[in-house]
């Protein structure tokens, strides 16, 4: 899928209803996320912050998913990758930074927790914890919870392809699709469960292809194309507000760096990654942009620039917040 050629006589973006403003601001979150994350890998390697999980190489599936959403009515289920998904629906690069940091301003925790365990209540951002597929089960339970309240909302719930081989996500998906509730279960398949590959984990033709066991569709979209991920999820946050029930959404993606910052990923060739990193999602959507007539250069070097200041400044604020208390180790913990 070549995201540049026009549809029609139009351009591929507009023709989906979205504006040159709004492919623009695709752009900044997919590389104010990958500007975010390599700044927090270096910091890693200097000793500054304790650990990175990484979303290089899934902006695009996380971007172009998270727009079809509305951030005033529905919820994000996220997982530790969805670095992207979060600063779309509001989370800033102060706040990563200080979660980065564990200090006492880190919104998600107050510093109690590793990085990528995202939690934001005003934003409608749904708190993860370390076992992975938790968070599917949850994101049903909201949105039966928001059908029984007779709210028009949405829960998007995203996993890697190694936990929908968890019992949550079975459960998840069958109990939503029985009761055809609003949730859309969004794939992230980099092909590696850490370090194993996805020919060791699935027998089955693909992710998408298990909905069909729960009663509802399944779809596969590369997710290499921001605009053709936006496509399929609009299509399912339209058909769940019609009360048409779930979709499977699988997000075909490459995982351009390790598992984590304490992973040896010498699992894979380095052909393999030199290939992803050739065909970076960011830079297609770039090309596609300048294709389109929407950037320039110059508008290209301003976005740059806006984005580099505010890493700077989140990072320098970051590094001199203070810590938490130790007592606050048992905050939420116990009660007072």
């Amino acid at each position: 899928m070549n995201n540049a050629v026009p549809v029609g006589n139009e351009i591929k973006h507009r023709a989906l209803g979205l504006s040159d403003e709004q492919v623009l601001e695709m752009y900044y979150y997919m590389l104010l996320a990958r500007k975010l994350d390599e700044r927090m890998w270096l910091l890693n390697r200097a000793g500054k912050i304790h650990f990175v999980i990484s979303c290089q190489g899934q902006e695009a599936a996380q971007t172009g998913a998270v727009f079809a959403l509305d951030k005033h009515k529905d919820f994000l289920c996220p997982y530790y990758r969805d670095l992207a998904a979060v600063t779309v629906f509001g989370m800033t690069a102060k706040e990563h930074m200080l979660s980065a940091f564990g200090k006492a301003e880190d919104p998600n925790s107050g510093g109690r927790q590793m990085p990528g365990h995202y939690g934001s209540r005003k934003r409608r951002i749904l708190t993860g914890s370390s076992p992975v597929a938790t968070q599917v089960p949850h994101a049903v339970g909201l949105a039966l919870a928001g059908r029984m309240e007779g709210k028009d909302l949405v829960a998007y719930v995203s996993f890697g392809e190694g936990s929908g081989n968890q019992g949550d996500f079975h459960e998840g998906a069958n109990f939503a699709g029985v009761h055809k509730l609003p949730v859309i279960f969004f794939c992230q398949n980099n092909k590696y469960s850490i370090s194993v590959p996805l020919s060791k984990q699935v027998a089955g033709e693909s992710i998408a292809a298990r909905a069909n066991g729960y009663g509802f569709p399944g779809v596969t979209v590369d997710g290499s194309y921001p605009l053709e991920v936006y496509r399929v999820m609009k299509e399912a946050v339209d058909r769940a507000r019609r009360g048409e029930g779930p979709t499977l959404i699988e997000a075909l993606t490459t995982r351009i760096t390790p598992h984590s910052s304490d992973d040896d990923d010498r699992y894979r060739s380095k052909g393999e990654v030199e290939e992803a990193k050739r065909n970076d999602p960011i830079l297609l959507f770039a090309q596609y942009l300048i294709s389109a007539g929407v950037m320039d250069e110059s508008k290209e070097r301003e976005i740059i620039q806006r984005i580099v200041k505010e890493v700077d400044e989140a990072t320098e604020y970051a590094q001199q917040a203070p810590y938490p208390e130790p007592e606050d180790a048992l905050k939420h913990v116990y009660a007072d």
